[in-house]
Parts: C-alpha cells; structure tokens; sequence
C-alpha cells in the first residue's frame, strides 16, 4: 500500500499545502493562500492546518514534511524565528502539527529543503554537490554535500542571503551592511525603486506608468517589467541585485566548490538580463579553477514542497529501519 504524504511550506507571505502518494510525480491535489499584511505565527498555524484538514479529508497521513522561511532547529523541529512574520520564536512547530495531524513531522528552513527537493526530483539531480539559493522575499541557500543536506554546527549553514558585498551599502535587517539580500531580494529592491522615485521626480517614468503613480504598488515583478521595457531607474536596481548575487555566489563556489549552482524564486523571472549579470559576476569573482554553473530551478516557486516531500520520505525510511 502506498503512503500518503503531506508537504506544506510556509512563506514570508504565501502558505502552500500538497498532498501526494509516494511515488507519485504531480500533486493529488494542492492549494495555496496568500497571509495578509501583518498576519502572524498564530494565523499562519490556523491557516495551514485549515487547509492541511481540508487535504486530508478525515484521511491520516503516513509522513509530513514542512519547509520554514527562517531558521529552524533541524533535530528537535523548532522554528527559532522568523525576519519577515511576527511571533515565531522558539516555536515548537513539528509538535505542534504532530498532535494535530497524528504523523511524524520533519521541519527545515525552506532555502534546505528546496535545495532538497530540486537535488532529489528537480535541477539538482544527479549531483552530489549543490548549492540551491532561493531569491524571493528573502535570499536563503542550502547546500547539498555528498548527496545529503549540509545544515552546519548550529543549522546555518547556507545563509548566503547575509554574505556582505559591499560594506558600506544600505542596512539589511539583520544588522550588517551591503547584505546579498539587502541588494537583490524583491522587497528590498522595490523599497529602493519607491526611494529613489521620490527622491528624482524625472526619473523611472515607464515605471511610475505602470504603477499608475501609486508608488506602493511597486514590486520586483513590476520592476522587472519596467526594466524589460528599456526603464533606466528600474534596470539599474535589478543589475546591481544581480551583481550582489553574483558576488555571493561566485564566493560561495570558491568556498565549497559545488557542481551547479540552482536559483529559485520569484526574482529569478527577472529576464535574460538579470540572469546573463549574475553568471558574469559569479563568474569574474570565482577563481579561473572553479567552475560555476548556475542554473534555474525546476520546480521554481515549488521547490520547497518537493523538498518537503522528501523530507516526508527520509522519515519513512526513519520508521522503516
């Protein structure tokens, strides 16, 4: 008899449930919520087991896996906090859902388990050695050694988002300066494109056309629309976001020395441009020896429920031992 699966991921703004047989290639069935502004932890949980039940049906599943925007404890399944949803620290998560959905639980950041997911069914497969970075609300990495997740002493490792590029560049919320993904995450990016409109009334007019003048309306896909439309303001901000990532990763390959490099998120659909900067830089700042290949993600915005899927399976093999 084949085991029921439940994958769920949560988002800085997007929650995600899937369910699936083992074995199975595509969703049995899959829904998704957008959390409003300013919902916390409290509501994120209802939401995700709302939508989990309505999955499951009264059905009990074998496994679940969960993937987490933020640090988490890998061992004991406790999210430590959240940068972009309030009220998450030091949440018992994978007990929380234990008891709710009568299953073991797996729970890891989302940049660890999208890189499992893309190593195991996805871009990554075949390589042993991976780096899998997610540029989106936030700039996360996983990386994926000798076949498994390499998560580090503390469960940090990856956390190419907060790579310093240039020191003397705008805070990031973590506290340093010239962040991967104070430079090149959406939210970021289109906070910096709103600045700089204020700041120069006579620049970025195909941009302020498209958000019909309502400067707020601005995000990274509106940016990259702009961009693609010959905006010099909204280029700019997109090339140097792809330069950072660039850097990031070309320092990370001189670092680990992965066999390719996998981008997912809503910013890699930035364009040919985008992508076309960020392998020249990762190139320029990689040593000649280090070979970087940097490819776009299979499953893009899913990878993390894959990974949860297989987080999902590991705990099959976990119980079948």
């Amino acid at each position: 008899m084949s085991h029921l699966l439940l994958a769920l991921d949560f988002g800085g703004t997007k929650l995600s449930a899937a369910l699936l047989e083992e074995g199975q290639t595509s969703w049995r069935d899959l829904r998704r919520t957008f959390s409003p502004p300013g919902a916390g932890r409290d509501y994120d949980v209802h939401t995700m087991l709302e939508m989990a039940n309505g999955l499951l049906q009264s059905r009990n599943p074998d496994a679940i896996g969960v993937s987490f925007g933020g640090p988490v404890d890998f061992q004991s399944g406790t999210v430590r906090l959240s940068h972009h949803v309030p009220g998450w620290e030091d949440t018992p998560l994978s007990r929380l859902f234990r008891q709710a959905l009568g299953a073991p639980v797996a729970v890891d950041n989302d940049a660890n388990v999208a890189a499992l997911g893309e190593q195991r069914f996805g871009a990554g497969r075949g390589f042993q050695h991976m780096l899998y970075v997610t540029v989106s609300t936030g700039v996360g990495g996983g990386w994926i050694l000798d076949g498994q997740p390499w998560r580090g002493a503390q469960g940090m490792a990856g956390e190419i988002g907060h790579t310093v590029v240039d020191p003397q560049g705008p805070r990031c919320l973590c506290g340093s300066r010239g962040c991967v993904e104070r430079l090149a995450s959406g939210p970021y990016m289109a906070q910096d494109a709103q600045q700089r409109l204020v700041q120069t009334p006579d620049q970025g007019a195909i941009l302020r056309r498209l958000c019909a003048g309502d400067l707020q309306a601005i995000t990274a896909k509106l940016l990259s629309e702009a961009a693609v439309a010959g905006d010099p303001l909204a280029q700019e901000i997109l090339d140097r976001g792809a330069q950072a990532l660039g850097t990031g990763i070309g320092n990370a390959a001189n670092l680990i020395n992965p066999q390719r490099v996998v981008l997912g998120g809503g910013v890699t659909k930035a364009g040919d441009r985008w992508w076309r900067l960020v392998r020249e830089t990762a190139t320029a700042v990689a040593l000649p020896e280090v070979y970087v290949e940097i490819v776009p993600a299979q499953f893009a915005d899913d990878a993390p429920l894959w990974g949860a899927v297989a987080l999902a399976q590991d705990l099959l093999k976990v119980q079948a031992v």
